[in-house]
């Protein structure tokens, strides 16, 4: 009984925490650039509003925001991350304050993630690592899919990341993996 108690209130918190995020499908500034960027970097099949919902949960669609180690912009991307990834993609020509271009280069670093992570998984699967490592890191997600060999679980599935990404960012894993969740909840919201 506590037990299902417990699920209904996770059930009950996340249709909350869906609805705080509907007033996004208002906000559509800068989706020119999340479905331009998305068709470059991911083709014209791909839905861009994957990318909004990371952008909504990294900034909350802040084009100014900072965070507190100093990643910046809507897709709150570190400013030598930045460097790197204007270094591989020319077309990315403008500053990182610019919601153009920081939408571009985080949309540009998701495609690099995801071309890491490419082994035979489940679709949404593909999609949390690379959220996962834009958030955690690349080496993280690696480091915790050797963990889940080791332990005798499937390295390409997310479950068994959530479960062996604890013992490699301890606490911050928390972190990483209410972010998977939340551009999850806040996708299935976007329209």
């Amino acid at each position: 009984m506590v037990k299902l108690i417990a699920v209904f209130c996770l059930f009950l918190a996340g249709e909350i925490f869906a609805e705080e995020f509907n007033r996004y499908n208002n906000v559509t500034r800068y989706d020119h650039y999340f479905s331009k960027y998305t068709k470059r970097n991911f083709g014209p099949a791909f839905n861009w509003h994957r990318f909004k919902a990371q952008a909504i949960a990294e900034s909350a669609l802040k084009k100014n925001a900072k965070s507190q180690v100093g990643a910046i912009g809507l897709m709150q991307i570190m400013p030598a991350t930045y460097e790197e990834i204007t270094k591989r993609h020319r077309f990315i020509k403008g500053n990182s304050n610019s919601p153009k271009w920081n939408i571009a280069a985080g949309i540009a670093y998701n495609r690099s993630i995801w071309n890491l992570f490419k082994a035979e998984r489940p679709f949404q699967d593909r999609l949390n690592f690379t959220y996962g490592a834009y958030n955690a890191g690349k080496g993280n997600i690696i480091k915790a899919q050797k963990k889940a060999k080791s332990a005798e679980l499937d390295p390409n599935l997310w479950r068994s990341i959530e479960l062996t990404l604890p013992k490699i960012t301890g606490k911050n894993s928390e972190e990483t993996l209410t972010y998977v969740k939340k551009i999850q909840t806040i996708k299935q919201v976007l329209k």
